[in-house]
């Protein structure tokens, strides 16, 4: 697809999911150590140009950054840690990145991955994300469920050599290799979390894990499923990430159907929903398995039922785009019938903007009447405001809440807001609020129009 093609397909692509009011895009941009974006550490991606290390000539993500921003959506910018080659071909050992790192490498059936017991493939992973954090004006960064690969039948990851050389060093004996392999994917999150608050704390840092933990039969606190375990086959513990605050949100990954015989999506949903940490989840939701059995109505209200869960994420998005059983449009009639505001979900301290101030009614021959106001200088970029949300009541008829997203009436990063027409006359009070880059909302600042 050539530059044009594919920033057409992104923007056509954006538009529909915010006018399905999705407020956060994940947006792959190193799917095996490669980017989408102009970076110094590893080669540009062969799923852009389809060759590994050719300069498309553009940069996907700075465009999706500004593209989403554009639109009041988020943006987290989703990497895969470990993996290096999905598919190994002949030859990819001649690829310039793979060779001169060869000694990192490890390949497991037809795939090539990192060896997470090896510090400087860690150190490396830190390096690229800390580029992204500082290049680029993401609102997050993302990893999902590759941490050690899946398990396949009869065949070992082959890392005793880095067990020999470093496991052993740190206190492990051979009965624990397990434990070691979390280690060393525990020690990348909590890195990984350190690295990202240094360099800009207001960008969030996400895992979208396995969506089983551990079974019951494994620990007595586990779920009630019978599957691959997150904790046991995949070496991710995601709850010591979420206990130690160094994740702050978590979308574990519930692709199955509700009555699902070996892992139940109701019974997922409420075995994460009650635990209590202070990182935000979210429900990975897969839109095939959900919209081909009819539940969808019934996977959202458990979720929205559920005070332990924060939303929803929908995968994968082109299912979105081809309105996969209709989804698309029972999102933008029934359940994104009204704006959300995603929640603050930054375990860092910080405070809300200052309120606007200075809030006016103007007309001009350039915008029509319009609300405009004013902020003052943000003590940090991160209570800097990011989008401003303007609310509407009429008074004497309706509760003056901002609460209630209903009463949401535009979202802009504007400092001025074209009033809409009115339904009816009388009194009717506008409220202004910043919004921060982490989601906190200022104190509310109103004027009241009168409409004959």
């Amino acid at each position: 697809m050539s530059e044009r093609g594919m920033k057409q397909y992104f923007s056509r692509l954006l538009d529909l999911l915010h006018e399905a009011g999705i407020n956060t895009v994940i947006f792959q941009i190193r799917p095996q150590a490669d980017a989408w974006y102009n970076s110094s550490l590893e080669p540009w991606s062969e799923f852009i140009t389809g060759r590994v290390g050719r300069n498309p000539g553009w940069d996907p993500l700075a465009y999706m950054v500004d593209e989403c921003h554009h639109r009041n959506m988020d943006i987290h910018a989703w990497i895969n840690p470990y993996r290096v080659k999905l598919t190994a071909r002949e030859g990819a050992f001649r690829e310039t990145f793979i060779r001169k790192n060869r000694n990192w490498i490890v390949r497991y059936g037809s795939s090539l991955w990192f060896d997470p017991g090896i510090p400087d493939c860690r150190e490396h992973i830190v390096k690229v994300v800390t580029e992204i954090v500082q290049n680029y004006d993401i609102d997050g960064i993302h990893m999902d469920d590759y941490f050690y690969p899946y398990p396949i039948a009869g065949l070992n990851f082959s890392d005793d050599a880095s067990f020999r050389n470093y496991g052993k060093s740190q206190g492990y004996n051979s009965s624990q290799k397990d434990d070691w392999r979390r280690n060393n994917v525990n020690t990348l999150v909590r890195e990984l979390h350190e690295t990202i608050r240094n360099t800009k704390p207001w960008v969030r840092f996400g895992i979208s894990p396995f969506g089983i933990y551990r079974n019951i039969k494994q620990d007595p606190q586990g779920s009630e499923t019978d599957g691959l375990s997150n904790y046991d086959d995949l070496y991710a513990d995601a709850l010591l990430w979420m206990k130690e605050g160094w994740i702050d949100y978590c979308v574990p990954q519930l692709y199955w159907e509700i009555g699902h015989n070996r892992a139940d999506y109701k019974t997922l949903v409420e075995w994460w929903g009650k635990l209590n940490f202070a990182s935000s989840i979210y429900v990975g939701q897969d839109i095939v398995r959900t919209m081909n059995p009819g539940q969808l109505h019934e996977k959202m209200t458990l979720v929205r039922n559920n005070d332990g869960l924060k939303g929803n994420c929908f995968w994968p998005a082109y299912e979105l785009e081809n309105n996969t059983g209709g989804i698309v449009d029972s999102l933008v009639m029934n359940y994104h019938y009204y704006p959300s505001l995603p929640p603050v979900d930054l375990l860092a301290e910080h405070r809300a903007p200052e309120p606007v101030y200075e809030l006016d009614l103007r007309d001009d021959y350039k915008i029509g009447k319009h609300l405009s106001w004013k902020t003052i200088r943000p003590r940090s970029e991160i209570e800097r405001p990011a989008y401003f949300v303007i609310y509407r009541f009429l008074k004497g008829y309706e509760p003056e809440n901002i609460e209630d997203p209903r009463n949401i009436i535009g979202i802009t990063q504007n400092h001025h807001f074209v009033l809409p027409s009115h339904p009816y006359s009388g009194d009717w009070l506008y409220v202004v609020t910043a919004l921060s880059r982490v989601h906190s909302e200022s104190a509310p600042e109103g004027i009241v129009l009168r409409v004959y």
